[in-house]
């Protein structure tokens, strides 16, 4: 390839995309690929959603940009439905995931100096997260590997295994302030958290005055079967965290709080440039719509659970030969566990013109659009049943 300009700071797969329809992307030497990655939970809507273009393209002649020094119709609309779907009774709209997180944070802090308690500001996380490549959102995740050479860490998080009730008993002092949790936790490997989880810590957070947080950039908006992922728990978190699929491939977020919650925020303490402009509010807003419309969620949980059923076939089949070991995850948020490196995996794959996502644990994300077809999850299977085949150990 020709010299790049770009900092070097992804080791990008060789192949370059023109265009995209539906669960397909095209590359430039007019290859199709059937995309399992959706810009890593992004494209929830597939590729060139005919609704979302028609969106985009009404409000693209109309404003795109006017900053939060004035009302934005579309921000308050898009804020409306999210209470309206949700638990919150307040949202915060950025442009990423980070950014929400990093709303979360703040939020939490200002909650407890607010009520003369600014001691009160570490939040618990657990291993394996990731909330987000900012200092702040990068030591709340606490991976080793991508602090790397950014010391000092942003102090104020406690890093606890996942799903070890136990560890966050005793790991609760005078200064905490929250926890924060992925219901299921995409790069670590799709790792769900039990319901049981969920709800003890719902109680202890209760019991002790903490904040619960859930980040569900990846694992919210559908991607789980349900709406938002803490709704197959039915426990409801203080804070909320979006991203990823809301702007279906607009880059758009949102932090969603309690009445309670966000009470310590006001004016001036939060703010964003580009967050909420009406152009990326009116496609979230469409976004919403469309997955909130009548049989959508439960197709997802159907092709969901003929995706985990057929890889758990391709498992069974090859007994003690098959590459994969288990299959994890909820909706259409799917983990295979690998024997050979994940890397390998993915790119036998990308060979045959299936597109995965690596992750941690040796794990291969599979992250199919939402409105992805039953004979497409049907393609995927026999792709991988090959893979399976060709690279037993």
């Amino acid at each position: 390839m020709n010299h790049s300009s770009l900092l070097p700071n992804y080791a990008r797969q060789q192949i370059a995309f023109s265009h995209g329809k539906g669960s397909y992307l095209y590359s430039t030497n007019g290859d199709s690929y059937l995309d399992f990655a959706s810009g890593i939970a992004v494209t929830a809507m597939g590729h060139n959603h005919p609704a979302l273009v028609a969106a985009l393209t009404e409000q693209a002649q109309k404003l795109w940009h006017v900053s939060n020094l004035f009302i934005i119709p579309e921000q308050e609309a898009l804020a409306n439905k999210l209470c309206q779907e949700s638990f919150a009774d307040l949202v915060f709209i950025a442009n990423s995931g980070a950014e929400a997180l990093e709303c979360a944070i703040k939020m939490t802090r200002k909650y407890f100096a607010s009520r003369n308690q600014p001691e009160r500001h570490r939040i618990i996380t657990f291993q394996g997260a990731f909330h987000g490549r900012t200092l702040a959102t990068l030591a709340a995740g606490g991976n080793a590997k991508y602090l790397d050479g950014f010391a000092p860490d942003m102090p104020g998080f406690d890093h606890l295994p996942f799903g070890d009730l136990a560890a966050v008993e005793a790991a609760i002092t005078a200064n905490t302030a929250a926890i924060l949790i992925e219901p299921i936790q995409g790069e670590g490997g799709v790792r769900v958290a039990t319901r049981e989880f969920l709800l003890a810590l719902r109680k202890l957070a209760d019991d002790c005055g903490l904040l619960l947080i859930f980040d569900e950039v990846q694992c919210g908006l559908g991607r789980s079967g349900s709406l938002f992922a803490y709704q197959q728990a039915g426990v409801a978190p203080d804070i909320l965290c979006l991203a990823k699929a809301l702007g279906g491939g607009f880059p758009i977020s949102a932090c969603l709080a309690s009445q309670d919650a966000a009470g310590g925020m006001k004016a001036g303490s939060h703010g964003s440039t580009f967050g909420g402009n009406p152009l990326g509010c009116v496609i979230a807003l469409k976004v919403l719509d469309l997955m909130t419309a009548d049989g959508f969620l439960k197709s997802v949980q159907q092709r969901g659970e003929q995706f985990r059923l057929g890889l758990t076939k391709i498992i069974t089949q090859h007994h003690n030969q098959s590459q994969f070991t288990e299959v994890r995850g909820q909706g259409l948020m799917i983990g295979l566990k690998c024997q050979a490196p994940v890397a390998e995996i993915q790119a036998a794959l990308i060979a045959k013109k299936l597109l995965a996502v690596g992750a941690s644990d040796n794990v291969l994300r599979l992250l199919p659009p939402l409105t992805v077809s039953a004979a497409e999850i049907d393609q995927a299977l026999a792709i991988i049943a090959e893979v399976a085949a060709a690279t037993a150990p």
